[in-house]
This record gives structure tokens, sequence and C-alpha cells, in this order.
């Protein structure tokens, strides 16, 4: 039997109507052969309205509480996609991220995972029984609940999938997949079908919020199969694999704190002949200072001109580069 972790972020399950839609995905993939066992974040907004009613009620959380009390939205997800599942006529069952045996250290509001024992999960799974994790959490060996840093449920699902030898992971969001540049900045952006654990990497270097980098740096180490998608479309978004597509794949604009800012290009095996391309483009869109990097090369240029030669990037390496210079190979 295949096995699919599925874990949906908190855009997906804003509303009551986006809970019963990822749970009719959950749904479907069983109809379909293939058992899902979902990982869940907190409905959209719902962290930063406990975090604003902790700073309401005391001048300073201790951080045992903090994490205590950030808790409580990934179970408010898990408990209500369970019920949606059971509506429609599967059994499921809401799991904690203490009741999965996702033992940490104590370090709150950023816990190390020590191990994961998954019992519970596994008797759920063997008895066609959906669990529904609450990701972003875990527990340490005094019993404290602890969380697991920004984006912690993509850890738990890269956890669960290597517990269970998951066929695949899929994070569903409310993008498309992982993007070539900004697409608010460069509307001509697209869809990165393949993309490599070091070029993600890479991208999160250059302050691009793909997702949380020890999450990735998990799934490279155990070769996972991951893919992000999209929760309201069908398109089959971005594979994360240990190969990419050759050439460069992606830009990401970051801005220093000295009124500059760096474009960098980042790809997959990246060779002298398109090091030499993006020093071209980078002469061209009036850049003085370029370099080459582990798994990027990078420019600088004034900050007010960033978006502009963004733009300008892109369409020299990215739309045009593809088709006149043969640097992306699929």
């Amino acid at each position: 039997m295949k096995i699919h972790v599925m874990k949906f972020g908190g855009s997906s399950l804003g509303t009551p109507e986006k809970i019963c839609q990822a749970a009719a995905k959950a749904s479907e993939k069983k109809k379909n052969g293939i058992f899902p066992v979902m990982v869940v974040s907190a409905p959209a907004d719902i962290t930063d309205d406990l975090i604003k009613l902790a700073s309401q009620t005391a001048a300073q959380i201790p951080p045992r509480e903090y994490d205590a009390l950030l808790s409580c939205g990934e179970q408010m997800s898990a408990a209500l996609c369970a019920s949606a599942l059971c509506s429609s006529g599967n059994a499921a069952m809401s799991v904690t991220g203490w009741q999965a045996g996702i033992l940490t250290d104590s370090s709150f509001k950023e816990a190390g995972v020590i191990s994961v024992s998954g019992e519970i999960i596994k008797d759920a799974v063997s008895k066609n029984i959906i669990p529904v994790i609450a990701g972003f959490q875990g527990s340490d060996n005094k019993g404290n609940i602890t969380t697991l840093g920004r984006g912690g449920s993509d850890l738990t699902a890269v956890l669960i999938a290597q517990l269970l030898e998951a066929d695949l992971c899929e994070f569903y969001t409310d993008v498309k997949g992982i993007y070539s540049a900004h697409p608010a900045l460069v509307p001509e952006a697209e869809v990165i079908p393949l993309v490599s654990y070091g070029e993600i990497l890479a991208l999160g270097a250059k302050g691009t919020a793909v997702r949380q980098i020890r999450a990735i740096r998990y799934a490279m180490e155990h070769g996972l199969s991951l893919r992000l998608r999209s929760s309201f479309l069908s398109d089959e978004g971005t594979v994360l694999a240990a190969k990419g597509r050759q050439g460069i794949n992606a830009l990401a604009l970051q801005k220093n704190k000295n009124g500059a800012a760096v474009i960098s290009a980042i790809g997959y095996n990246l060779s002298e002949q398109d090091y030499s391309f993006f020093i071209s483009a980078a002469k061209d869109c009036g850049a003085a200072a370029f370099y080459e990097e582990k798994d990027c090369f990078s420019l600088e240029i004034p900050e007010k001109e960033a978006e502009n030669a963004l733009r300008f990037m892109h369409s020299s390496i990215i739309s045009n580069g593809r088709q006149k210079n043969g640097l992306q190979k699929d």
C-alpha cells in the first residue's frame, strides 16, 4: 500500500470550507488506493491571534507556556480535519505531537528533535484509520509541550514521512509551487517543475521564504520524495529532489542594510557558460559588482533599481535563456 503524507499549511485551513476541502483531498487519495496521512498547521492567523492574546495577558510569557499556548492552533486543525473526514465516511483520528512520539530537547520555541516513535500513527494506519497529526510540536522527556520553530509543521511532515517510509510527502499551500522569481515583483515568473534540495537551501540563504530549512535538510539527508503544490488547483506543482534541471532556474532578491540590493541567480550543476551568461546580463542591467557563490551567482545594485533589475535579469536569463542558450535541460 502506498502512503502519502499530506501537509496542509494555515492558508489551506483558514475557513470551515477550506478544512473540508483539505479533508476531501485526503479522502480522494484513499479512494484511489493511496493511504493518506495528514499533517496540519494552525488555521491562518490563529497563531498570530494567540501571540497577541499572550501579550495582552502577561508582560512576558514564559517560554514553556508560550509553546503550550501556540500548540493549540495545530490541535484545533487536527481535530476539525479528523471530524470532517469522519463525516465523509472515513475512519480518522487527530494526533498531537507528543501522542505521535516526537521527542525533543527542552529548547522551547525551536526545539531539536531527538527521536520519533510514532506508535499511535503506525497503529492507526494498520487499522485503516487516517491519522491527522498536529504539526509544529512535540514534547521533551519531562512531558513538556515544545514547538519546532517557524514553519515547524514542515519538519513534522518529513519526520512522519521518514517514519512510515512514505512514497511521497506533499506540501499543500496557497501557491502553485516554487517560482522562478517572486511573482508579485515579476509577473511572468513561472513555476519550476523540478528543483534540487541545494537550490532550495540557496533560495533560503538568499532570503526567499520557501520552506523550513531544517525540514529540507532532513529530507535531503534521508532522500525523501517531496512535492509542493496548490491546495486549490490541480497543477502538479514543484518536485523537490536531489537533482534539479541543469542551469539557472530562479532569481532571488535580498536587500542589504547599506542601501544596496543583491540579486542572486540560483541553479543546479552550474557551469562556466552559465556564469558567462549571467555576467553579460548583469552588465546589461547596470550592475558593477558580480561574483560567484555556491549554487548561485550574485550581483549588487542600488536598492532603488533592484526591482527593475530583477525583471530585466529574469527576462534575460529565465524567459529567454532556455530557448536561446540551452541553459536548462530537463
